[in-house]
């Protein structure tokens, strides 16, 4: 009997995925434990593993494509063996949200086996729309455009899935597909020779263009606009003094350098500033629970080990994965896996639980030059940790002498429902006070 692989629910807030890449091809004998596909989320990049043992069938969703979760992605079974696969798929939210109050959609009667070419490619011949008794297959949108142009749907080929009547069916009865593939290649033939003649002026590498928001820009801007719509922040900030700080470093790194037995072995540690603010944060925090806290509506919990989440600039988004345990670790145990973090989160390889549990964040822009700004809260987190460039400036001494110096600004964006701005302040001094003599948070 035929197993069909669905689409699986690789994050908690995923709702579709995207196939960026399938590692079998139809008629390879697959395994339990192989990995099929590589699928994309809106946090990273994960393997869709198999779990049957038999032939790959049919694959029903190409390489970009996306689909919902649920949805059907392939069919594994005997050799041989015929293929009869439900191609509706389930709804996305935002697809049910936009269809509420349109007429329903006519699903297909029955199963059907779609080819392995796209389901809108255009043939060269037409075939007459599938119906059920005088229902018609069209998709919503189709049957808009045919209402508005008064068209009989019934003598309209469909070349979508099982004969459905699409957009593209309509467009093309009207003629506006070809007006509009005409004015497009007319627009990119300017554009190109535009281009051409002016490529050394001012306009650089500005475009028109518009791109589909990836699941991953999309939950970004869901998180965020939560968290400044129900989070009442607050701000504050403070300039250290960031001599101490880069020396440890450079004490350290060239201690660590210099031991040869660590080198022969393939080890090349070597301690980042990030580092360093990720460590003190964690020891600091455990002085002040307050900031490792969350708001659930009737109760505040306080956790019990620092998560720290910290920011990482990817291709198309910002990941923040997480170390979880901090106030537990050494610099170097912290040192280590924030490299490994960063890594799997450029190749998109981060695991859900990588991810999750945060109970504070730490945002570094000082490496673009960037000299303060604030943070938003990460939710539940209470607090977030904005780090800035550090920059070389005149300072006035212990001794009251002006002389040259370098500061780092930091800044502290806080939920006001969880942290007063005295408990901030204390907070924001004591991680000052270890950053500017690191000794007092490497013992």
């Amino acid at each position: 009997m035929s197993i069909v692989i669905e689409m699986p629910k690789l994050s908690d807030t995923m709702s579709v995925g995207t196939v960026v890449k399938w590692h079998k091809s139809v008629g390879d004998q697959v395994a339990n434990g192989d990995t099929l596909a590589e699928i994309e989320t809106d946090k990273a990049t994960m393997e869709l593993e198999n779990f049957d043992d038999g032939i790959l069938l049919k694959i029903l969703v190409s390489e970009g494509e996306e689909a919902p979760i649920g949805s059907p992605l392939a069919v594994v079974g005997e050799e041989g063996e015929s293929v009869e696969v439900d191609t509706a798929k389930p709804e996305s939210d935002s697809e049910k949200r936009s269809t509420q109050g349109s007429d329903p959609i006519e699903d297909d009667p029955k199963d059907v086996e779609e080819s392995d070419e796209k389901v809108f490619q255009k043939e060269n011949q037409t075939a007459a729309p599938t119906t059920e008794g005088n229902r018609i297959l069209i998709s919503p949108l189709a049957k808009k455009l045919a209402k508005e142009n008064n068209l009989d749907i019934s003598k309209i080929h469909g070349t979508g899935p099982s004969g459905r009547v699409v957009k593209r069916d309509i467009l093309e009865v009207t003629g506006s597909l070809d007006n509009e593939n005409d004015n497009f290649d007319a627009i990119e033939t300017k554009v190109v020779e535009n281009h051409s003649s002016r490529i050394d002026s001012s306009t650089g590498l500005l475009s028109s263009k518009s791109i589909k928001v990836s699941s991953m820009r999309s939950t970004i801007a869901r998180r965020l606009t939560e968290s400044k719509q129900n989070i009442p922040h607050f701000y504050l900030q403070k300039e250290i003094d960031a001599i101490p700080l880069k020396n440890s470093r450079e004490a350290i790194n060239q201690s660590i350098a210099e031991k040869t037995s660590l080198l022969t072995q393939g080890s090349n540690i070597g301690f980042s500033i990030n580092d360093f603010i990720l460590k003190a944060c964690a020891e600091t925090i455990k002085w002040h629970p307050e900031i490792n806290s969350s708001w659930n509506e009737t109760e505040i919990i306080y956790h019990p080990e620092v998560n720290l989440s910290f920011g990482v600039a990817i291709e198309g988004g910002l990941l923040t994965p997480v170390i979880n345990g901090a106030c537990k670790m050494t610099l170097s145990e912290i040192s280590v896996r924030a490299k490994q973090l960063i890594t799997k989160a450029r190749e998109k390889k981060l695991q859900p639980n990588e991810m999750a549990g945060s109970t504070f964040t730490v945002t570094n822009l000082g490496m673009f030059g960037i000299d303060s700004f604030s943070g938003i809260i990460n939710p539940p987190n209470a607090a977030i940790l904005s780090v800035g460039s550090s920059k070389v400036k005149a300072v006035v001494d212990k001794n009251g002498q002006i002389t040259t110096g370098e500061t780092i600004i930091l800044g502290l964006s806080c939920d006001h429902r969880l942290v007063d701005g005295a408990v901030a302040a204390k907070f924001f001094q004591t991680l000052a006070n270890h950053l500017e003599n690191p000794s007092t948070f490497l013992i």
